[in-house]
């Protein structure tokens, strides 16, 4: 899940909550969406291979 933050960068999410903190977790920040776009799809490929 992508999110665009107030200082303009996006911003990857996990998709699950996590118990402990009952938030999703933060896997990474990005200038662009695009770059956000592409490591989403990277994580994608590494959890299901």
């Amino acid at each position: 899940m992508i999110r665009k933050l107030k200082s303009g960068k996006y911003r990857i999410y996990s998709k699950k909550v996590d118990p402990d903190t009952h938030k999703r977790k933060n896997l990474g920040t990005f200038d662009s969406k695009e770059a956000a776009r592409k490591h989403e799809k990277e994580i994608q490929y590494f959890k299901h291979h």
